[in-house]
């Protein structure tokens, strides 16, 4: 399993044992010396430790959970330590993963999943890492299908938010670390996986599913599923510019010069002295409160280039580095995308599953609903993905080849029904103290 030291499976959810610190005071365990990690392996562990989750930083799920610190790579090949929590169904081992890519979109470690999961974490509503608590309810749904979890915290050490071949890297070597985690009981290069996420989450996801085949190719990737997806940044940095989605744009920009210093040092060059007080200012934020500041701003008037600043060959780089579609998944895929969506643009997410199927062996599933938006597309759509993905899981077949539907609204449904009413019994329950999972 690596060189992690393995903890003994709690029975009971682990009591409550203080505030958890916040990552950024917490280095020994998110930031530990290059040389007790680099001569392994991607994906080993370097350290591992029991915490408990809860809803709301308060309510305690009934699970089995822990954080590990594992050994991964950056975009430059160089070595780095990353964080995932992994979480347990109660009952016997499984061999069934889902990695789940919550939706961070921050520029600070406070606001990763590992710190905001935790009981007795600053709760969502005072950091602003509102999306994290929501996307926790489709965990524990997963969680309720007997499923073992993984939620990594893809943006990586320096919180390279919408760096995604880096979110990419760090999620396979999570699926590998928790596969090599004992306690999770898991069938190693036998475990039935499955990558989701939504929106920000989905940058990490549809990178992953295209690195998969050459990066990690032993890992047994039976599904994937994206929603929301940001495919192309320069749509949507363009559609942001003077529009409401402008604070979570100028968010991201920020975010890509933490992994790629060329366009670090653009940006240190260009910014004028108005992006500079931004910068200073949304820097330790969560994505709330990047959502909040600067709406409607021009992006593009912050950087002193003549022109546009996405036809910069530095800037054109990284949007390219950052596009997906250079390659085609060997996992089956369920795309889902709000025809109407505001933060993302269909017509990106409908040029990245064109190119897909270009290829006769992708096997693309693409769903456009016209009566959702970005923000409600991603509560509507959950019973229908996870519907998806159990059937992925239990070794269904999928139909080859590609399909595109349009419906009013995914919520509409009614396969999808059942299942999610007995998902959302079994959420109840947990919060309740249920252990969840245990009947499966």
């Amino acid at each position: 399993m690596g060189a992690g030291t393995v903890l003994a499976q709690p029975a009971t959810p682990i009591p409550f044992a203080g505030l958890p610190v916040p990552p950024e005071l917490d280095q020994g365990f998110y930031a530990p010396p290059l040389a007790s990690y680099a001569d392994l392996a991607p994906g080993d562990i370097i350290a591992s430790r029991p915490v408990t989750v809860a809803n709301l930083s308060l309510i305690p799920v009934n699970v089995d959970a822990w954080q590990l610190s594992y050994r991964s790579t950056d975009t430059r090949g160089e070595p780095v330590a990353a964080v995932t929590t992994v979480l347990k169904p109660r009952g016997p081992g499984r061999d069934k993963l889902v990695s789940f890519q919550m939706a961070e979109d921050s520029t600070a470690q406070y606001c990763a999943p590992s710190y905001a999961l935790q009981q007795g974490s600053i709760p969502a509503l005072v950091t602003g890492s509102a999306v994290i608590p929501a996307e926790f309810l489709a965990v524990q749904a997963a969680l309720a299908q007997g499923w073992a979890v993984s939620v990594p915290d893809y943006q990586g050490p320096n919180s390279a938010y919408a760096a995604g071949p880096l979110g990419a890297r760090l999620t396979l070597d999570g699926v590998r670390a928790a596969e090599r985690f004992d306690p999770l009981e898991l069938a190693g290069d036998n475990t039935r996986v499955g990558l989701w996420g939504y929106s920000g989450g989905a940058i990490a996801t549809g990178h992953a599913a295209e690195l998969h085949p050459s990066y990690a190719p032993e890992l047994n990737v039976v599904g994937v599923v994206e929603g929301g997806v940001p495919a192309d940044l320069s749509a949507l940095l363009n559609n942001a510019n003077n529009a409401a989605p402008a604070g979570l744009a100028l968010g991201a920009v920020l975010g890509l010069g933490r992994e790629y210093p060329d366009f670090q040092q653009f940006l240190d060059e260009r910014m004028n002295p108005l992006g500079r007080a931004l910068t200073t200012v949304k820097n330790p934020l969560c994505v709330a409160y990047h959502a909040a500041l600067i709406p409607f701003a021009n992006n593009k008037e912050l950087l002193d280039v003549p022109g546009d600043p996405l036809d910069v060959p530095v800037v054109r780089s990284v949007i390219d580095r950052t596009r997906m579609g250079t390659s085609v998944p060997t996992a089956p895929m369920f795309v889902y995308q709000s025809n109407p969506d505001w933060i993302v643009p269909v017509g990106q997410v409908n040029t990245l599953v064109d190119t897909y199927c270009q290829d006769p062996s992708a096997r693309v599933q693409y769903t456009r609903d016209h009566f959702s938006e970005h923000l409600t597309l991603e509560v509507t759509a959950a019973p229908t993905a996870l519907l998806w993905m159990r059937d992925r899981l239990d070794g269904v077949p999928v139909e080859p080849g590609c399909r595109t539907t349009d419906v009013g609204s995914m919520a509409l449904d009614q396969a999808a029904w059942p299942a999610f009413t007995d998902t959302v019994g079994e959420v109840v329950a947990g919060l309740f103290g249920r252990p969840l999972g245990a009947g499966r």
